[in-house]
């Protein structure tokens, strides 16, 4: 009875919960208010006020439709060249007649020939100034003769002497170049572009909508964690009420009917290329010439080289070299050849050949492919939001307490709240849990001060205190 009350007295001994920054509420009661001996004063709670307002939002963004009107086409006749105009020849064979010519295929020849094996060469004119620089008359020389080459042979002697086998030289060692692997990056395809013909592109996006902001309200049992020395027994604690939000689909332009250029990237491939670190470098190395003793024939004395006629005898010690040459004459050589000689010349006769023409049906163009554009006007959505227009409050109201509240007043209030169509329970002057959810919900309903008995509580009821 004694926790009731206090309850009436409104005082609260409650956690008090601070305010984050974005609370939409004023708490006026963190100071106590004033007053005279024999005044009662309760923390109540007015309520925040929201008024409903309409927004239209865009859910799908003005657009163009391309709408294309194929070509007309007429049909005529035309008379078209398949084949143009030309001219043919005929042409008329040539006659020959035949006869009989002595053609000569070889002519007659008077030379110094050489004998090789079986047959007879052509002599090398150096060797016939050589039988002339051995006393012969070539000039004078009857066909048919042959001379021989004979060759009185060199005189040498012995000696010793140091031979150069191999000359002094440098060798030079190579120092082969050092690399590095490592992978680089290539292109192997450049990058490019290409154009394309593309119709109206939409994009959905969703959007979130708040139509309820966040608010603070005060809640009863909240559950208190720590023991609280001289609590009435009322408990009220300031929470946060979240905003509240509608999810809108919408379709918005991305592109309008158009082309677009569609770039195509480069192509890379990573390849293993080998740096050089070192070059290759060279080291000469001096190798020192070699000799060899040999003994060797010094010639004392040339070679005597000389001609004879085949028929004469040559001194001891000449030796035939085996060449021989002779003067050679041979007669012009002949063969009959048929020949056919022109009788009567080929001829062309030139004739005229007309062009041929067909007669065939063509498709005129008589109005090119066109393109309309069609304006589509943006769409819109109506939403209806709950815009704050006055915050919560919290503050000290002056109340009936036990020190100036009757029986009689508190039974005068039982009967008006179920005059008023709420049910205070017995009307018996003594405040109970179901008198006090009668008080609260009549001034919920008439949007007054909450927090106990009130005396604007009083004056709605029109109860003089």
């Amino acid at each position: 009875m004694r926790n009731l009350t206090l309850l009436l007295l409104g005082v609260m001994a409650g956690c008090l919960v601070v305010l984050p920054v974005t609370a939409q509420q004023t708490d006026n009661g963190l100071v106590l208010p004033e007053a005279r001996p024999g005044e009662c004063y309760a923390k109540v709670i007015t309520p925040a006020q929201f008024e409903t307002t309409s927004e239209d939002l865009v859910v799908q963004e003005a657009s163009d439709r391309i709408e294309t009107d194929e070509a007309n086409f007429e049909t005529i006749d035309e008379i078209i060249t398949i084949k143009e105009a030309s001219q043919q020849i005929a042409v008329t064979a040539t006659t020959f007649a035949k006869v009989i010519e002595q053609v000569e295929v070889h002519a007659a020849e008077l030379g110094w020939t050489s004998k090789v094996g079986k047959d007879m060469l052509p002599a090398n004119l150096e060797v016939v100034d050589q039988i002339a620089r051995s006393g012969i008359d070539t000039d004078s020389v009857e066909p048919g003769s042959c001379f021989v080459e004979y060759v009185t042979p060199a005189q040498y002697k012995s000696e010793s002497e140091q031979v150069l086998v191999k000359e002094a030289t440098q060798i030079i060692e190579v120092i082969p170049a050092v690399f590095e692997t490592v992978d680089e990056r290539v292109m192997v395809k450049e990058a490019a572009s290409e154009i394309v013909d593309v119709p109206a592109i939409f994009r959905t996006e969703t959007e979130s909508v708040m139509v309820e902001p966040a608010r603070s309200v005060w809640k009863e049992d909240c559950k208190v964690m720590e023991q609280v020395t001289n609590a009435t027994g009322e408990v009220m604690c300031l929470v946060e009420v979240p905003a509240r939000y509608e999810t809108l689909t919408k379709a918005v332009l991305d592109k309008p009917a158009t082309t677009k250029v569609v770039d195509i990237p480069a192509v890379y491939e990573i390849f293993q290329v080998q740096h050089l670190v070192s070059p290759t470098t060279e080291k000469i190395v001096e190798v020192a010439a070699e000799y060899i003793t040999v003994e060797k024939q010094v010639q004392v004395s040339e070679p005597l080289f000389f001609w004879l006629g085949s028929k004469e005898v040559v001194d001891d010690g000449a030796v035939a070299t085996g060449r021989e040459i002779c003067l050679t004459a041979r007669a012009a050589e002949y063969v009959e050849v048929e020949r056919e000689i022109v009788n009567k010349s080929t001829e062309a006769v030139v004739s005229e050949v007309p062009a041929i023409t067909e007669t065939i049906a063509v498709q005129r163009l008589t109005t090119p492919a066109a393109e309309r554009r069609i304006t589509m006007p943006a769409q819109t959505k109506a939403v209806s939001r709950q815009v704050q227009v006055a915050p919560a409050q919290v503050e000290w109201k002056q109340v009936l307490c036990k020190v100036n509240m009757t029986r009689e007043i508190i039974s005068s209030m039982q009967k008006a709240l179920k005059r008023e169509g709420y049910d205070p329970g017995t009307v018996d002057g003594v405040i109970g849990r179901v008198t006090l959810r009668a008080m609260e919900q009549f001034q919920i309903t008439e949007g007054i001060d909450r927090g106990g008995i009130t005396l604007d509580l009083l004056k709605r009821l029109n109860i003089e205190s």
